[in-house]
């Protein structure tokens, strides 16, 4: 028993000195973000931000990691229409380009783009409990940012490339999906945090059943780390619904990675955001898409669904279409029974907490 109680502790300080040296290396002054996108939390209330204009990512401490007591749930009707006063502007010259709940203060961040077109300032916001909108002060806030080495070069019609689409905080790393200037631009950088240097990202390939062909060029959309068979696995999606497994380890500097397609979930459509949770004993995968709703996809024995490798239509891992939720625009994990739902078509959209189905 004392060996084992040693052996805690010890892994306790290891811990503790982790998350010091995670928040450590972030220095302070002004974070010069020229965009900001894809957000995820990281050890110690890190926010982590994807900055696809400067391809870069952005590592923000916004002094927000104490525990909170308030009820996880919240509901901001016209929540663009709030955001676009407290900026001084009109609901139609904001985008909210992501969302993303703190585990530990359960503070809800938003990404924002006052304006449109490469213009557009970036701006992170958050949350609170009672509703409270703030802007995250940017001119004086504790960072640290690494830039691409392999970033695709700019559109030649202006319009923004995909360099960063979807990040996560895994085992140490942040996991960056996106584009390169590779021959496999379709690309999962793997960065350790703290940051030092982003090294090339690991191109990938993937089946594309719907298509009848593999790909190189077309960017993970969202994804989701899931371990599978005891092996930690990147869980990624596509456009036109391609559901794909990467193994974790393969993810190394300028490596060609190919992927495995366990499931088709139906063309003409964009994935938006993924969570998994367990209910009943049961693990699903809760996906919000661009034209084919909310689909509750079951999680459990992936390993077992053959991998696709020839043209077809819907196929593999089965789902369900969750007919409440609609117009779903940013999907994220709250707790273990409950979600966070950007919602809405038109000109007003809602921001609120939801029961996990």
């Amino acid at each position: 028993m004392r060996t084992a109680l040693r052996l805690s502790a010890g892994l306790i300080c290891t811990a503790l000195l982790a998350l010091c040296a995670a928040t450590s290396n972030l220095q302070p002054g002004k974070a010069e973000l020229k965009s900001a996108g894809s957000l995820a939390f990281g050890p110690d209330g890190v926010l982590f931000v994807g900055d696809t204009a400067g391809a870069s990512i952005w590592a923000l401490d916004p002094q927000d990691n104490k525990p909170s007591k308030a009820a996880s749930s919240i509901e901001i009707k016209g929540v663009n229409e709030k955001i676009a006063a407290l900026l001084g502007t009109a609901p139609d010259q904001i985008l909210i380009n992501d969302t993303a709940v703190n585990p530990a203060s359960k503070n809800v961040y938003l990404s924002v783009s006052r304006g449109r077109g490469p213009d557009a300032i970036p701006v992170i916001l958050r949350i609170d409990a009672a509703g409270k909108i703030s802007p995250v002060a940017l001119e004086n806030i504790a960072h640290s940012s690494v830039k691409f080495s392999d970033a695709p070069a700019p559109a030649a019609n202006g319009r923004q490339v995909e360099t960063i689409t979807s990040i996560a905080y895994v085992d140490g790393n942040v996991i960056v999906a996106g584009l390169s200037n590779e021959e496999f631009s379709s690309t999962l950088r793997s960065i350790p945090f703290p940051f030092t240097t982003a090294e090339k990202g690991s191109g990938i390939q993937i089946y594309h059943g719907s298509h009848g062909r593999f790909e190189t060029a077309a960017p993970v959309r969202t994804f989701i780390p899931y371990e599978i068979n005891n092996q930690k696995e990147i869980l990624a999606a596509y456009t036109c619904t391609p559901l794909v497994k990467i193994p974790v380890s393969d993810l190394k500097p300028g490596a060609q990675v190919k992927g495995t397609t366990i499931a088709e979930l139906g063309n003409r459509n964009r994935p938006i955001d993924m969570i998994v949770y367990e209910k009943g004993g049961k693990h699903f995968i809760l996906m919000a898409n661009s034209s084919r709703g909310v689909m509750k996809i079951k999680g459990d024995n992936l390993e077992s669904y053959k991998p696709i490798t020839a043209q077809t239509e819907v196929t593999g891992v089965p789902y369900e279409t969750i007919d409440a939720l609609k117009d779903v625009q940013h999907l994220k994990k709250v707790n273990d029974t409950t979600a966070l739902i950007l919602q809405g078509a038109g000109a007003s959209m809602d921001l609120r907490t939801i029961a996990l189905p």
